[in-house]
């Protein structure tokens, strides 16, 4: 615990740090347990963005407390992830379509099902 700090920041931080490290945990389980690239890209993307932010509110908490003043620095982290994670993960998911496309309809069914 810092120096002055109050027991209900350092218990609201590392909620929210528990939180986000639990969030990517099962995001990263996501993509062990599901079976096509189509199901396993959702997994990472939901886990990284509710991670990303829980992992940001937390430090603001505690860069704000430390300095009493707003910390603004980490929420661009997180307004960053939050805007490239999805967009990635439709530039994915095209490509990926594209890809099933150009193989066929026997073979993309055939891939679907094992």
């Amino acid at each position: 615990m810092t120096a002055g700090a109050s027991p209900w920041l350092d218990i609201v931080s590392t909620a929210f740090l528990l939180v986000g490290a639990l969030a990517a945990l099962i995001g990263s389980f996501g993509v062990l347990r599901l079976g096509t690239f189509f199901q396993r890209v959702h997994a990472p993307t939901l886990g990284a963005t509710l991670g990303t932010w829980c992992i940001v509110l937390a430090t603001i908490a505690r860069g704000s407390f430390a300095r009493d003043q707003p910390s603004g620095r980490a929420a661009l982290i997180a307004v960053f992830i939050a805007l490239t994670a999805p967009i990635t993960t439709i530039f994915l998911l095209r490509a990926a379509i594209f890809r099933e496309r150009l193989r066929g309809p026997a073979s993309g069914a055939a891939s679907r099902a094992g």
